[in-house]
């Protein structure tokens, strides 16, 4: 099972993903007058993963930074997705599907195989299990996975993910119901292709996830420049596991401010991924 494959990754690299959303922000400035943007993007996407790919689990790839350059962004969507597939990475597409019937079974097609293809994709839950249901025949197989909306990192999230409902807020009773989605999809390690996105910012909740539903793996986004800390993501973890940290403008723009910092990016970004880990691993029993 493709959940295995990403147990295996941790074990092996440690939880580490690097996220590529990759913009005209993030680029060094003479890089971008190089050539298109979407050009630049492709080369400095294949240039971190050239210098990062034996340290880390997996990549994570936003697709709106590539929609939001049209047909030429999509290009580059593609070709660093092949480049990742090509270095024997594993993908998650940070895509947030949400659809059901019909228009949720082509999402799944676009994203679970052909130019777009990746490991995982993220889904947000609000229609509810319907939207699971377009990417059962995909789980059924074993070599594709979800990372479903939980609890998320941004500051208006307990707008709606805090609201009670009964004793217990949305998210827990949320947590409840992918755990459930995902019982028959777990792989030998126990845990299951359905996990969960729970955002480095929020330590009490990962904690409690963590222990009331041991088979989610957790996708952890919000380290580094949105707040999250080696301390706060510790409690996602079991026995050094059963979670991925991704960071993405800590590491793309590592460069900045550092001599020579616009030509050594790669090196840079190389050294932001070996200090994560450190700081990760430093608070892990």
């Amino acid at each position: 099972m493709i959940i295995d494959r990403l147990f295996d990754a941790v074990a092996e690299r440690g939880p580490v993903c690097v996220g590529l959303d990759t913009s005209s922000e993030i680029l060094p400035e003479p890089f971008c007058a190089r050539s298109s943007l979407p050009e630049a993007i492709l080369t400095f996407n294949r240039e971190i993963i050239s210098a990062t790919q034996d340290l880390v689990a997996c990549y994570k790839v936003q697709v709106a930074h590539y929609e939001a350059l049209g047909v030429n962004g999509l290009s580059a969507y593609c070709d660093t997705l092949a480049e990742l597939r090509r270095q024997g990475a594993l993908v998650i597409g940070d895509v947030k599907r949400g659809d059901i019937a019909s228009t949720g079974a082509k999402y799944a097609q676009a994203h679970f195989s052909g130019d777009f293809e990746v490991d995982f994709v993220t889904v947000n839950p609000y229609m509810g299990s319907d939207v699971i249901t377009p990417y059962v025949p995909y789980l059924q197989k074993g070599d594709k996975g979800l990372f479903v909306l939980i609890k998320t990192s941004n500051p208006s999230a307990s707008d709606v993910q805090d609201l009670r409902s009964g004793n217990r807020p949305l998210y827990r009773h949320l947590a409840e119901q992918v755990a459930r989605w995902g019982e028959e999809y777990r792989g030998e390690h126990g845990y299951s292709l359905v996990g969960a996105v729970v955002g480095a910012t929020r330590p009490h909740e990962l904690a409690e996830i963590r222990v009331a539903y041991p088979s989610l793996f957790l996708l952890v986004p919000g380290y580094g420049a949105q707040g999250g800390g080696g301390r706060d993501v510790a409690p996602a973890f079991t026995d050094r596991n059963g979670a991925v940290v991704n960071a993405s403008r800590s590491i793309l723009a590592a460069y900045r401010g550092k001599p020579d910092g616009e030509r050594r990016y790669a090196e840079y970004a190389r050294e932001a991924v070996i200090r994560m880990q450190e700081e990760i691993l430093r608070w892990l029993k």
